[in-house]
């Protein structure tokens, strides 16, 4: 059975903005291998539109960013939308039954699917769905944004804080 796991960046305030932040080298190839290691991705529409950026060539990429745009291409990657009706390659939308769909995913795979975005892991932490929350916690102040938890944080537990490089921790959570 998968794993869904809900993991971002955020602000030491609990802000999400990859355009305010990003990471650091050594944490881009963290999140390189987490890629090539994943059971696939699952996407709001918001979230799915900003990482399209991966589907196309840039000429000014380096060797990293290339790495991580083939992890991020050769994945299966399901998009949650009402308003999409069709979605790029190696992508599937998902239909109106999306506690359905994702049980039904989560049933048919093996390993992490990674779920983006702060909007559909509400959807899915009021549904029970989301098996662990990965908090990579910048040294950033921003004093607004999109928040991590777009709804009440859901009760959690720590079970692991994991120093990522000179200014960013991953704490890992679980529902209680």
């Amino acid at each position: 059975m998968a794993k869904l796991v809900f993991g971002m960046n955020q602000s030491l305030d609990g802000y999400v903005d990859h355009m305010a932040f990003g990471p650091s080298p050594t944490l881009f190839r963290h999140f390189i291998e987490s890629a090539e290691r994943q059971a696939g991705s699952l996407y709001g529409r918001r979230m799915y539109e900003v990482m399209r950026y991966w589907d196309d060539e840039h000429p000014e990429w380096d060797a990293e960013r290339r790495a991580y745009a083939a992890a991020w291409r050769k994945q299966p990657k399901w998009v949650v939308s009402r308003s999409l009706t069709s979605v790029g390659p190696n992508a599937t939308l998902v239909g109106e039954d999306l506690e359905g769909a994702i049980r039904k995913l989560k049933a048919e795979r093996e390993g992490e699917i990674e779920v983006a975005g702060p909007d559909l892991a509400r959807g899915l932490t009021d549904l029970g769905l989301i098996d662990e929350y990965q908090i990579y916690l910048h040294p950033v102040v921003l004093g607004h944004g999109k928040p991590y938890f777009a709804g009440p944080r859901p009760p959690l537990r720590l079970v692991t804080a994991d120093r990522m490089d000179e200014d960013v921790i991953r704490l890992t959570y679980i529902p209680a």
